[in-house]
């Protein structure tokens, strides 16, 4: 993400990645489903499309403690004052040296003050590896 914090604070995108990355990082499944809208769509690395906030904390509930996020890349949009989103170049690593590079997409509705994530995709990049 930029090297600037303060970019967080004026862009949806970059002040809900921020908070995902935290949450993501500090292994905080519970913190991870409040981040989403009560019917959220979820794609993670799963074959299946699941939706909710309990389907969502399952499933950071599941990822091992040793795995943190790199964000780089990110590119957001508004629409109005209650829809945004964007995309985000992700690498997820683990601790024995697994990566795994991915395009995050998603798709936010602001609720009261904040914003929340409607839809959640990541794509997974091929390396040569």
């Amino acid at each position: 993400m930029s090297a600037d914090p303060a970019d967080a604070t004026n862009d949806p995108m970059r002040q809900t990645l921020s908070r995902w990355k935290a949450a993501f990082d500090g292994h905080r499944p519970d913190e991870m489903a409040e981040l989403f809208t009560s019917d959220a769509l979820f794609q993670g690395f799963g074959p299946e499309t699941t939706a909710g906030r309990e389907a969502v904390r399952a499933y950071y509930e599941a990822v091992t403690e040793d795995r943190w996020a790199e964000v780089g890349k990110v590119q957001g949009y508004r629409i109005g004052d209650q829809v945004a989103g964007g995309f985000a170049d992700v690498v997820f690593r683990g601790a024995e040296g697994w990566t795994a590079p991915v395009h995050l997409s998603l798709v936010l509705r602001r609720e009261g003050d904040g914003w929340l994530i409607r839809a959640y995709h990541v794509s997974r990049i091929a390396t040569d590896n």
